[in-house]
């Protein structure tokens, strides 16, 4: 029987964790490459990705390359699992390396923050033989540490064409991840990125001293918002209230596995980005998505007070205190803001 043929592109939690799960299946044959020749001298010689992923051992039919031309040569899927700010650069030089036409699918969150394009577009922008349309996601509430044990979990792939989408889910499901598809690949991206920033809020509160309450209300009016961009972008409500928008929501908010929410618990102790960042050697793209949410809020007049509140906290010196007390004290409003129907009123 033929192999199939994937190569899984970036070598952090995520990217180990994934490489795991498909090498998990006889039928694949999995590579996994990594930036650093050091690193992946490492990777090669421990059969474990010590520095992200420590704990799981490496399948045998997975193998590790720093070499991108022959990861890419002749795959028959490609997956980016790249930070936000990697993915154009990784590639435009994956673009001028791919010498057949292998499936192609996103594993990242976040969106870019030059051109506020999720990493599908940007994947689109930087491949010349793929569109919007034959580009694929994936995103759901995955965390790497269980994903790579084998714990049951459930996840997303999202493609306008929906031939593509079913060929990723037959490869990526097993009996411990399952899949769905799902047409809407703008809310899924949208989901999965922005959730990153409620999961700082979530830290935040944390960090204060706040309790189940405060992080309840937070979490419901977070995929409030999460929706309200994602509908001005042109996607489907349902798709929040899904794996990749509710369940993302829930795991990233409240699981200690979250760099995103660790990070907004040290802001809420009262340490500076600077410091959060400098102490870490993984990417926290909460971050980043803040900044980029917060812009994108501005150009399609989008009110996300949630998000404005959490750029201010980590980019104008704003006290987390202080935003809270502006969150709750914003003028009164119906729960369902825009979307009320006035005729359910009574007098």
């Amino acid at each position: 029987m033929t192999k199939t043929k994937i190569t899984v592109i970036g070598s952090g939690s995520w990217g180990t964790a994934i490489a795991i799960l498909l090498a998990g299946k006889n039928e694949n044959k999995v590579t996994l490459w990594t930036r650093r020749e050091d690193f992946c001298k490492q990777l090669q010689n421990e059969r474990e990705n010590d520095k992200y992923l420590p704990g799981i051992s490496f399948p045998e039919n997975l193998s590790i390359t720093s070499d991108l031309e022959k990861a890419v040569s002749k795959r028959d899927v490609l997956v980016f699992v790249v930070p936000s700010h990697s993915m154009r650069d990784i590639g435009s030089k994956v673009n001028d390396l791919i010498d057949n036409d292998p499936l192609i699918l996103s594993a990242s969150k976040g969106i870019e923050i030059d051109t506020l394009k999720p990493m599908s577009q940007v994947l689109a922008d930087t491949l010349d033989n793929y569109n919007a349309n034959t580009i694929a996601t994936l995103s759901g509430p995955n965390h790497a540490e269980e994903v790579g044990k084998g714990i049951p979990s459930a996840s997303v792939i999202a493609c306008k064409k929906k031939i593509v989408a079913e060929k990723l889910q037959s490869i990526f499901i097993t009996s411990r991840f399952r899949v769905y598809t799902n047409p809407d690949i703008v809310g899924v991206e949208m989901g999965g990125a922005l959730k990153n920033i409620m999961a700082l809020g979530s830290g935040i509160s944390d960090g204060i001293g706040f309790g189940d309450n405060t992080k309840a209300a937070f979490m419901t009016r977070g995929v409030y918002e999460i929706s309200r961009l994602g509908n001005k972008l042109g996607a489907r409500s349902m798709t929040f209230a899904g794996l990749a928008g509710i369940g993302d929501l829930i795991v990233t908010c409240t699981s200690e596995h979250s760099r995103n929410r660790r990070a907004g618990k040290m802001i809420g102790k009262g340490m500076a980005l600077e410091e959060i960042t400098e102490g870490t050697n993984m990417v926290i793209e909460g971050f980043k998505t803040t900044k980029a949410a917060n812009y994108l809020a501005q150009k399609t007049g989008t009110e996300m007070p949630i998000t404005t509140e959490i750029y201010n906290i980590l980019f104008n010196g704003k006290s987390p205190i202080e935003g809270v007390n502006h969150l709750m004290k914003r003028v009164k409003t119906d729960e369902m803001e825009e979307v009320v129907d006035t005729n359910m009123w009574r007098e």
